[in-house]
């Protein structure tokens, strides 16, 4: 039995939870035993526990902007003992054969692992450009206290590569994976948002950020879609103390008397009636995405697929395959690529059901978990 430390940096059930989700839901549970640290209560830690997957609440060291205050530089210091004190008590009962962090935000394993001598796998979701400090330093710390870094697109290791040559050496790539649960529904759902069933309904699903593009929709809906047909539906939540970008959003939509053709609806774990009434998924990222989770999303769902061309969607979305591959922030490109899936529904089922045959091909759950199982073993032999 391998006896595996997962460390995370949230219980919410956005990309990064998911994938952690997926990968420990499916894992072997007769050659792998896995406990996990998560810094919160949330879905995240309800889900794996309904799995009868251990969970301890305790401090990751996540990283966050407002850190490097006096004042929580020293509760940082502070974490820092806690955490290790409790992730040593755990190691007295288990004896830990791997370390596994997922995500740059969470520095407890580094620390762990290379105090306790334990191999360490560090799963990285993120493309970091700027702070342009923060970019230079991720990948020496990732040279000097990783094992192993797994990438999740060929987008995420070049940028790393990039900034420190000695990555090449350590860094592998193994794309993300979900499970097909929901199989798309013939039933009437638009009405639930306040639409039509002979509404075109746009959908952007994501955190409201500035990263994610909602202000690029917004415009290019305001400036260029006329049909009154054509509705948007936005699906997420804020970052916390970040609630203006909502708040922004909203005074946009009012400003321009679009209550009734564009809704807005917080964060679900249930997206099933969204995927149901939604006719185009829009992934208008305003930087590079490192993967793009919602993009397999939506093809699973057998829906058409618009996104910006960089980063790790390039990777998921076939463009005049699955979907369009736009100019990142190009309102009018966005436009086009929107009119001809508006206007032609049979071209949306074509891309459709592209997008299905290579999302459960190249994207399945059974390949992402079996390619970490193959790496669990590997990294111990």
């Amino acid at each position: 039995m391998i006896n595996i430390l997962f460390i995370h940096q949230s219980a919410e059930l956005y990309g990064s939870d998911k994938t952690l989700l997926v990968l420990l839901s499916k894992l072997d549970r007769s050659k792998f035993f896995p406990v996990v640290i998560l810094p919160c209560d949330g879905p995240l830690k309800t889900a794996l526990e309904k799995g009868e997957i251990k969970v301890i609440i305790a401090p990751v060291l996540k990283l966050y902007r407002k850190m490097f205050s006096i004042k929580n530089i020293f509760l940082f210091f502070k974490d820092i003992k806690k955490g290790i004190s409790i992730l040593d008590e755990l190691h007295k009962e288990y004896e830990f054969d791997l370390v596994y962090s997922n995500t740059l935000a969470v520095l407890l394993g580094m620390i762990f692992a290379k105090k306790r001598r334990i191999k360490h796998i560090w799963h990285v979701h993120e493309i970091i450009v700027h702070p342009k400090i923060i970019a230079f330093i991720f990948p020496k710390i990732l040279n000097i206290y990783a094992d192993i870094v797994v990438c999740n697109s060929k987008a995420t290791k070049k940028n790393l590569v990039d900034r420190e040559k000695n990555l090449e050496a350590k860094s592998i790539i193994i794309h993300n994976g979900i499970e097909e649960v929901n199989k798309v529904s013939t039933r009437n759902t638009k009405a639930n948002f306040g639409f039509i069933q002979s509404d075109i309904v746009i959908t952007l699903i994501g955190r409201i950020s500035r990263l994610k593009g909602h202000k690029l929709v917004l415009n290019t809906f305001i400036n260029h879609i006329k049909d009154n047909n054509v509705k948007l539906l936005f699906v997420g939540s804020p970052v916390e103390g970040q609630e203006y970008y909502l708040e922004e959003i909203e005074k946009i939509i009012l400003d321009n008397s679009l209550q009734e053709k564009i809704k807005i609806m917080p964060f679900t774990t249930n997206l099933s009636p969204i995927w149901n009434s939604t006719d185009i998924a829009v992934i208008p990222s305003t930087e590079a995405e490192s993967f793009g989770l919602v993009a397999v999303e939506a093809m699973l769902s057998k829906k058409p697929v618009i996104g910006s061309n960089h980063g790790g969607l390039k990777e998921v979305i076939v463009d005049n395959e699955t979907g369009f591959l736009v100019e990142p922030n190009n309102e009018n490109e966005l436009y086009v690529a929107l009119l001809k899936l508006i206007e032609n529904q049979e071209l949306r089922n074509y891309f459709g059901e592209n997008g299905y045959q290579r999302a459960i091909k190249e994207f399945s759950a059974d390949k992402y978990v079996q390619s970490f199982e193959n790496l669990l073993i590997g990294i111990l032999n």
